[in-house]
């Protein structure tokens, strides 16, 4: 299956898309005119459209890797 255009992954997309059907479905106003009524149709429109912005969140650290970049700056290693 061919990626859609923007996504890193087409799991994304589908991530995206489901999260804005379930807004329309809550009650969010389409942002662009659709023919169709059905939610998961708008929201492919809507991101088809460039209408529908997304952030990839960044991955949390973990504590040791925390803690090494805390200890080599006050630390340097090169010193």
């Amino acid at each position: 299956m061919k990626l859609v255009e923007g996504f890193d992954s087409n799991y994304r997309y589908i991530l995206v898309a489901a999260r804005r059907a379930r807004q329309l479905q809550g009650g969010a106003p389409p942002v662009i005119d659709t023919g169709s009524r059905k939610p998961c149709r708008i929201a492919q429109d809507e991101i088809k459209a460039g209408k529908v912005k997304w952030l990839i969140p960044e991955v949390p650290k973990l504590p040791v890797e925390a803690a090494s970049e805390i200890l080599n700056k006050v630390f340097p290693e090169d010193a």
